[in-house]
């Protein structure tokens, strides 16, 4: 590798709860220590606060900034977790920054002006999977780091027991619902398509219009059918209740925030029906929607002169139905109280690690009845449990690992049908059309299905498949296509899949195309032989499989490397997920303790640094992703990742020793001898000032820490209180 002149920075995205406070910390480490390499690292901050403030031209929009970099091969972004906003969150931000003085809207519940329309489309650019969408120009790579696997056998986490009698199932509907009303076309040729509704009564609504498509598009539609749906949820309230087993409801409210938190709202009525059927017009009138959740509803009936009435009536409600899942059984926040607390890729696979449990509103695990109404990826998750039930716990001191390949580029699949979901005011038909006004897919429907159409371009779905073949080949692994010939979308997929794959050489390969039910047991029977298996799916799944596999491996999904190969030739480095980051925000507020692993940001640092060495032919940045991987082996063999309660290190610990186990190995290292004598007085300046470094992290736990805000801090007050060490930080300047 020779030197290169050409400039190169790297963009370290600012976002929110945690994975923002654990910046504050880590960010001056990662500036010093890149800044000796001449490589830059800039920040962009894509939080919910600053794309609201974006909207309404009170900030850059730095997320469509990045959206044009990610096209570009000089793109090299290292992408934290970000909140992916459900309505009571938004709302929560919107009044956050309100009190600080930005001259913003509130969100318009029921828009009636062209002004309150206009405010809303903004709001809904910020709702769910805002930002994942706009930087995923290419598919994901996903999967645990030798370092962290060895570490996870040698050090296994705990695992609930299971017993052959536990009654955790899953009920889906299985008919009637995204999947089995799933329709699928291949587009021929470039074209622009709309979506329109045709009422009963002969009025025709376009719901959307302008859909550009490209040759060899796959462009699906569905209907979730909501009397079915209600049904269903009538009999699973009752099935759990008659089983005395704990009701739960596992949806993504956040990402798919169309659909989710809608069915989310069928679910809290369906468990407070009488509720409803009572009280349902005085809620409306009030604006409390069941859409968002139990804790908004309660929250407001202070406002109502029969509030306290309608209150006693949820009483009765959860008193009469089954015992409800919670979210805290001590603070009586129920399952249902708010529809991003329990999302179902962290809440499945915890549910799984702690014997098919959940917490039961007395204070105890009990099995539970996980209800997913839409049947497309319900199935993996009953194998899961039955195979569980079957063979018991995982052990993780000997178990495989599952990476992933994802479909992703470009919003492909499921996560990029939020601009194409639609609650239907009116029975009718909704058609697809082309640009000559022929139907290519059409669904009869009733008044409130909830309807939605996605995308997915071919170049990805090509790419995937490449993906897919270059990590089966690198790892020697079997490389599983989780899809199934039933389902419309997958069908398309699955002659896409047998078309590419001849492009590649696949000799010696172990590459098969299961549905996701076969394709978890396959997996898991190797799991359990300590062998892996690489699932290679689409965006959804991706996401699931991406936590349900390294929570029951690690014990968290937030310790992968996770890679996205632009397909224009840049990198985009993700940090992993961030489901655990409001209690961590929570816990630092009142106690100054910040448990949040930074793990993945060190990995994904790492590859980012390998990134751009490889792409400017920057020696010494390969140095410091060669040097920062071995810290990071040190970091674990030293077990030291923030602990568990307060008088241990916490995150803030955790980046001083990652500093130091850093600093040591570029010292040691003899490849550039100038860079060596560069890091040779820091690492002596660490090690000799570890204690008072430590002490001066330790003596400010805790008290009350005040940051000014929680979605959108206050930068010099956050920055106090993550960096409290000034032995630390000086010797950081001295750098």
């Amino acid at each position: 590798m020779t030197e290169s002149n050409a400039p190169a920075s790297i963009i370290y995205t600012l976002t929110d709860e945690a994975p923002l406070l654990a910046t504050y910390s880590f960010l001056p480490i990662i500036s010093a220590y890149a800044g000796t390499a001449g490589v830059a690292v800039e920040t962009r901050d894509i939080s919910v606060a600053a794309r609201i403030l974006a909207q309404f031209g009170l900030a850059d929009d730095a997320l469509g900034e990045l959206g044009a970099l990610a096209k570009t091969p000089e793109a090299n972004i290292i992408k934290l977790p970000n909140i992916s906003a459900s309505i009571p969150q938004l709302k929560a931000a919107i009044k956050e920054l309100q009190e600080q003085g930005f001259a913003i809207p509130d969100y318009p519940e029921n828009p009636q002006t062209d002004a309150d329309r206009e405010t809303r489309a903004k709001y809904d650019k910020v709702k769910g999977s805002a930002v994942n969408p706009v930087l995923r120009e290419g598919n994901s790579d996903r999967r645990a780091p030798a370092s962290v696997k060895n570490y996870a056998k040698t050090h296994p986490h705990s695992m609930g027991a299971w017993t052959s009698d536990s009654k955790t199932n899953v009920a889906t509907m299985g008919q009637h619902d995204f999947k089995s009303n799933e329709k699928s076309v291949v587009l021929a040729a470039d074209d622009t398509l709309s979506i329109v509704l045709e009422a009963e009564d002969g009025t025709t609504t376009v719901l959307k219009d302008g859909l550009n498509v490209l040759a060899g598009e796959v462009v699906d539609a569905t209907v979730m059918q909501v009397s079915h749906l209600r049904a269903f949820l009538v009999n699973a309230i009752a099935k759990a209740k008659a089983d005395d087993v704990l009701f739960s409801a596992h949806l993504k409210a956040t990402m798919m925030k169309v659909s989710d938190p809608i069915i989310f709202g069928h679910v809290v009525k369906a468990f407070f029906a009488d509720v409803f059927a009572t009280y349902g017009d005085d809620l409306a009138a009030a604006g409390l929607s069941a859409n968002d959740g139990l804790g908004a509803i309660l929250a407001g009936l202070d406002a109502l002169p029969n509030g306290a009435e309608i209150k006693a009536a949820f009483d009765r409600g959860i008193a009469d139905g089954p015992r409800l899942a919670m979210v805290d059984s001590d603070k009586g926040i129920t399952n249902l109280h708010v529809p991003s607390d329990v999302i179902i890729d962290a809440s499945m696979p915890a549910m799984i690690r702690t014997s098919g449990h959940m917490w039961g509103p007395d204070g105890n695990e009990a099995d539970t009845l996980a209800v997913i109404p839409d049947s497309s990826y319900a199935g993996v998750y009953q194998t899961v449990l039955d195979d569980c039930r079957k063979h018991g716990a995982f052990d993780p001191a000997t178990m495989g690992s599952v990476p992933n390949v994802g479909l992703m580029a470009q919003a492909a699949e499921e996560y990029g049908s939020h601009d194409k979901t639609f609650e239907l005011a009116a029975a009718g038909t909704v058609r697809v059309l082309n640009s000559a006004g022929e139907a290519l897919i059409e669904h009869d429907v009733e008044a409130g299905d909830i309807w939605r159409a996605c995308q997915t371009k071919d170049a990805p779905i090509r790419d995937w498949v490449k993906l897919a073949v270059t990590r089966a080949r690198a790892s020697a692994t079997p490389a599983i296509f989780w899809l199934d010939e039933s389902r419309a979308h997958d069908a398309n997929l699955i002659a896409k899949v047998n078309a590419y794959l001849p492009e590649h050489d696949t000799s010696g390969l172990d590459i098969k195309i299961l549905t996701p039910e076969l394709a978890t047991a396959f997996s898991l029977e190797r799991i359990r032989r300590g062998e892996d298996t690489i699932s290679v799916t689409g965006n959804v799944l991706r996401d699931y499989n991406t936590d349900l596999f390294p929570i029951l491996e690690l014990g968290t999904s937030a310790k992968m490397l996770s890679v996205v190969p632009l397909m224009n030739g840049g990198g985009l480095f993700e940090t992993g997920a961030g489901g655990s980051a409001p209690k961590h925000v929570q816990q630092l507020v009142k106690e100054n303790y910040l448990r949040w692993d930074s793990l993945g940001e060190f990995f994904a640092l790492a590859a980012s640094l390998e990134h751009l060495a490889t792409s400017t032919g920057n020696a010494r940045a390969q140095i410091l992703a060669d040097t920062l991987d071995r810290a990071t082996g040190t970091f674990l063999n030293e077990d030291r990742s923030p602990g568990r309660k307060l008088g241990t290190i916490d995150n803030r610990g955790s980046h001083f020793y990652l500093g130091l186990y850093w600093a040591q190995e570029l010292a040691a290292q003899t490849e550039d001898a100038a860079l060596a004598e560069a890091f040779a007085g820091l690492a002596t300046t660490l090690a000799s000032n570890e204690e008072a470094i430590v002490g001066e992290l330790l003596a400010v736990q805790g008290s009350p820490a005040d940051i000014g805000g929680y979605f959108r801090p206050d930068d010099a007050k956050a920055s106090v209180v993550m960096r409290p060490s000034t032995t630390l930080n000086e010797a950081l300047a001295s750098l």
